[in-house]
């Protein structure tokens, strides 16, 4: 149940936190309707798996002290992530999140946008393949409900966002969006600190 918390708690803040994404997700929502925001929203679904089993591949190959001395980086990474989403939650508008370009296939654009990022390699590298593979080697079934709940709020997030966009525009405003990047930021370096923690013991053991 703790890893698919820390599935939730990771995929939540990931897909509430502005970045070239989200931007396109409420782009295309906006200007193109809920089916093709949705459709751009699903992208890291079938482009994140390369990049998780490149990481998966290189991070199972080295002894249990590396993967600890990099959970403590990703704690690191985390924590900045937490800390960039608290930054943003101060100046973060829905309306500059709208400028960025479409194209006739939103679903391929998302998909570039998504493996050109930076943020899903640095994630899965620091944070995503360790933890992955810790939870592999003490429970397979842990890691998939890990995976399970990353997604789910990852993919879920943006989707509800599009919906809401969709039916809804006027009920979403700066403010409540605002608030959701804040809680994200703290439920970040709440997860750091604890990723931190277990790494400096498995470093210790």
């Amino acid at each position: 149940m703790e890893v698919f918390l820390a599935g939730v708690a990771l995929g939540f803040a990931s897909g509430v936190s502005p970045g070239p994404l989200l931007a396109l997700v409420i782009t295309t929502t906006l200007s193109r309707g809920l089916l093709k925001g949705i459709s751009v929203a699903i992208a890291p679904l079938l482009t994140d798996l390369p990049i998780i089993v490149i990481m998966l591949t290189v991070v199972s190959q080295v002894s249990t002290s590396v993967v600890a001395a990099l959970s403590i980086c990703g704690a690191f990474v985390v924590a900045w992530f937490g800390y960039k989403s608290l930054k943003s939650a101060r100046t973060t508008h829905l309306a500059d999140l709208e400028d960025s370009p479409t194209d006739a296939h939103p679903w391929r654009q998302g998909a570039l946008v998504n493996v050109l990022n930076p943020a899903p390699w640095l994630f899965w590298s620091t944070v995503g393949a360790p933890l992955l593979v810790v939870t592999w080697r003490e429970s397979p079934s842990g890691a998939a409900l890990f995976l399970l709940g990353f997604y789910l709020l990852l993919i879920g997030m943006k989707v509800a966002l599009a919906v809401a966009l969709a039916s809804a525009r006027h009920r979403i405003n700066d403010r409540g969006y605002q608030a959701i990047l804040i809680g994200a930021g703290a439920m970040l370096i709440v997860f750091a600190v604890l990723l931190a923690y277990q790494g400096v013991q498995a470093l210790i053991n």
